[in-house]
């Protein structure tokens, strides 16, 4: 299905006031906080699918935020709600209710099935809410010993203290121990593990569709219909971490909604505003009633600005066709990305893996100079784990970018 997104493109102008690549970097380790593992360009402007860096010079972004700019860089309906909200209201404090909110709780929870909205700021607090509600239902159910939650190896669920725990992966605990309780980490994808692993402490069980900072790892077919079964047997709550799966990234609105179930709870994040901070989680009515008021909160979760552009986001994602054209463009971006490892040496490429727009490209060694390759050539994309690239374009892109990306990859890999 063919869309007009944009007006042609035009390489913007570079600002007056941008001192280069160099300069901005320098100026960074001078005054950040150094705890990331940031490519070596600054960012100044993006349009669509493409960004720019201070030296001019232009990219084909395939990582987009992080599976966060859905409708691509500065996207004109969002742009312009934001800015009609930024001359109206911005921020009241969930002391008083607010439409842009409201319509957008409206929008969310008809999409999902689940019929309460709490909104916060980032996935990690989509998943804090996640586990706060956990053992509140518990409390009130008269079970307060069921308080542990289940997750998984090589899953990934935050940087908060809770979520970092609840994230079963061992390097992202390293030096901040003690870790809390109430948290264990099981083989993803093995139903029985989970099954031994229930006693009369548990009460939930965290679950992504697919693992994406794990390596774009898949559920296996009928291990989220187990995990169902499993919680509805044991009087347990079914949580479904959608922070990077929700939002249509699958060619789904959700990424449960593959597997035919219904979670009793999900958290949500990144694609939901297009770039402005917003997260939210959702439930069933009758877990809702247990954060009654004063059990939860959060000063800025909802802002008017971001659920603004999240009402934006959500109309268009809604619109006839649009999730079959990424549920297309992503079966053609995974066959073109195995035709890409038939093409190669053998082994040069380990796996393919991925649904709708994320894909994940496992290679036969660590990918951080690939990644740099590829940035040189023209094309962002980012890692998950040691040895995969990740791909999560914006979900406008077209056909033709995808190929594109694909040529560069092919190029870069071509070399090693």
């Amino acid at each position: 299905m063919r869309r007009e997104r944009y007006p042609t493109l035009q390489a913007p102008p570079s600002p007056a006031s941008a001192p280069g690549n160099e300069p901005l970097i320098q100026k960074a380790k001078q005054h950040l906080l150094q705890n990331y593992k940031q490519q070596p360009i600054a960012l100044v402007r993006g349009q669509g699918t493409r960004v720019w860096d201070a030296d001019g010079k232009v990219y084909l972004d395939c990582i987009g935020g992080i599976a966060v700019c859905a409708l691509g860089h500065c996207h004109p309906e969002v742009v312009a709600a934001a800015k009609a909200q930024l001359d109206t209201l911005w921020h009241v404090s969930n002391a008083f209710y607010s439409q842009p909110q409201i319509d957008l709780a409206e929008q969310l929870t008809a999409w999902a099935g689940l019929p309460r909205a709490f909104f916060c700021n980032s996935g990690a607090e989509a998943n804090e809410a996640l586990i706060k509600l956990t053992r509140k239902v518990m409390k009130d159910r008269g079970t307060p010993e069921r308080f542990e939650i289940l997750s998984f190896e090589k899953g990934f669920h935050g940087r908060t203290l809770a979520t970092v725990t609840a994230t079963g992966q061992p390097k992202y605990h390293a030096g901040f121990e003690p870790l809390p309780q109430g948290f264990r980490h099981l083989p993803y994808g093995d139903v029985e593990a989970v099954r031994r692993a229930i006693g009369p402490n548990t009460a939930a069980i965290l679950v992504e569709p697919i693992q994406g900072e794990g390596g774009v790892r898949m559920a296996p077919p009928g291990f989220l219909q187990g995990l169902r079964a499993l919680c509805d047997e044991q009087g347990l709550l079914l949580l479904v971490d959608e922070v990077q799966t929700g939002m249509g990234r699958t060619g789904q609105p959700f990424g449960f909604m593959h597997h035919g179930i219904r979670p009793d709870a999900i958290s949500l994040a990144k694609a939901l505003g297009n770039g402005l901070p917003i997260g939210a989680m959702l439930c069933r009515e009758e877990l809702a009633v247990s954060l009654s008021p004063g059990t939860h909160g959060s000063t800025f979760g909802g802002n008017l600005v971001s659920a603004a552009a999240g009402n934006v986001v959500m109309r268009l994602l809604r619109q006839p066709g649009f999730l079959a054209d990424v549920q297309a463009k992503g079966e053609h971006f995974l066959a073109g990305a195995r035709a890409l490892q038939a093409a190669l040496p053998e082994g040069r490429i380990k796996a393919v893996r991925g649904q709708g727009l994320l894909l994940g490209v496992e290679l036969d060694r660590e990918v951080a100079p690939v990644i740099a390759k590829l940035r040189e050539a023209g094309l962002l994309v980012n890692a998950a784990g040691d040895t995969t690239l990740r791909f999560a374009p914006p979900l406008i892109i077209s056909q033709k970018e995808l190929d594109e990306a694909l040529g560069i990859l092919q190029r870069v890999l071509s070399t090693l």
